[in-house]
């Protein structure tokens, strides 16, 4: 990215933070599924890539259906946005009024034991929100990992705008982030992950959606060198203006095996976890990347330029912006 390039980005992700959050609410959602229609209609790499995940995903669906999920998809994705641009000016009541969370007692049973609490998380829905809920509602704060991007200036403005959500964002690069994290678990505290796609090139492959994926090994180790449970969570939004999620059994260490089959097999069974939530709401399955290794493989071909990076503003292994 040019400095040109990096400038503007900031400046059109500064506007949106000043300007979607000044809007009525009625008018920032017909926005958002305008900018979401004119995207899906350009279908530019982001949409088509999105819609070649949900062909995994949804294998029966012909070429209708899929029009049908990645639009859906698409105005999803623009939801997140529109929340998440307009989420710091909400009060605490209106975000506690956002989320309905099934089997929170997991979460919540965990952190009363002392135990520390692993919430890893696909790209489902919104993360942001609900973040921003279990600050609120639950009145625990919670640490994270974010992908440092391009540029710094953005970098910094997902930082300072997560930790106004009571996030403590640590960053992805730099080595430190996993000494940290696992202390904050063995005080008996609660790190959140988004975990359904690996960004160091050297996580654990899974079967997923009936081939080779990798996903980051990081939550399965916290888990097992920290003793905190490990919980996969999957949000989706429904007709309603209330989101909506599930926290998931515990993913228990096995008994036998060396760290590097322990993690391996930790890391299916959340694979698993997610891939359930993620069938059964594709279309707010925002993975607008080449997560399949299949799909990685021809990198230097014809599809080169499309990186299996996060998409713009976006961060991973940790978060998402």
């Amino acid at each position: 990215m040019s400095p040109v390039q990096e400038r503007l980005t900031d400046a059109l992700y500064g506007l949106g933070w000043a300007t979607v959050k000044q809007l009525p609410e009625p008018v920032a959602v017909r926005l958002g599924r305008t900018i979401a229609d004119i995207a899906w209609k350009r279908r530019g790499k982001g949409v088509q890539r999105l819609e070649a995940n949900l062909a995994r995903v949804v294998p029966d669906a012909g070429p209708e259906r899929l029009a049908e999920l990645s639009k859906a998809g698409m105005r999803s994705y623009l939801r997140y946005w529109m929340e998440s641009f307009r989420l710091p000016a909400w009060s605490k009541e209106r975000v506690n009024a956002a989320v309905e969370v099934k089997d929170i007692h997991y979460v919540t049973d965990g952190l009363a034991e002392g135990r520390g609490v692993i919430v890893a998380l696909p790209h489902l829905a919104n993360w942001d929100l609900a973040g921003a809920w279990v600050t609120t509602h639950l009145g625990v704060p919670f640490t994270t990992v974010a992908e440092r991007l391009k540029p710094e200036t953005l970098y910094d403005r997902f930082v300072a705008y997560r930790e106004s959500l009571g996030m403590e964002v640590l960053p992805h690069t730099g080595g430190s982030a996993f000494g940290t994290l696992a202390r904050r678990l063995r005080a008996g505290g609660m790190v959140c992950l988004v975990a359904d796609r690996d960004l160091s090139e050297s996580g654990v492959e899974v079967r997923f959606f009936g081939d080779t994926a990798r996903m980051p090994a990081g939550p399965a180790m916290l888990a097992q060198q920290t003793g905190a449970l490990l919980l996969p969570v999957t949000l989706w939004y429904d007709d309603s203006p209330v989101m909506k999620g599930c926290v998931h059994p515990p993913i228990p260490v096995p008994e036998s095996g060396t760290r590097a089959e322990k993690t391996s097999v930790m890391t299916q069974a959340l694979a698993d976890a997610f891939a359930t939530g993620i069938a059964e709401h594709p279309e707010d399955w925002h993975m607008l990347q080449r997560l399949w290794l299949a799909d990685l493989e021809p990198r230097n071909g014809p599809g080169a330029s499309e990186q299996p990076g996060q998409p713009s503003g976006s961060a991973d292994a940790g978060e998402r912006a």
